[in-house]
């Protein structure tokens, strides 16, 4: 006679079920989903051109970091971190903001 495959206890097939519908009820809540609780920019540039710049995404501080962080997408698909103090910085962050 063939043996069955061995089953899953039921005690881990319900504490998976209520570990999926916690996380479901999370997100239909609308808690916030933080993917990093650390600076992203650890070393920053003083400026780049403008015309190499695709987008900029400023970051006021908050429990994740404690200063003001400028991320430049470059259209080469990089990322570059600015000095939000840097007169060239604010100058860049002017003209995206004007577009």
């Amino acid at each position: 006679m063939a043996r069955a495959a061995p089953r899953t206890p039921r005690l881990l097939r319900a504490a998976l079920l209520l570990l999926l519908l916690v996380a479901a009820g999370r997100r239909a809540a609308g808690a916030p989903v933080v993917a990093e609780l650390r600076c992203q920019c650890l070393q920053t540039v003083q400026g780049i051109h403008l015309r190499n710049i695709q987008s900029v995404k400023v970051t006021p501080p908050g429990p994740h970091c404690a200063q003001t962080e400028v991320v430049a997408q470059l259209k080469n698909g990089q990322e570059a971190c600015l000095n939000p103090a840097a007169p060239m910085v604010k100058k860049i962050i002017e003209k995206m903001l004007d577009k």
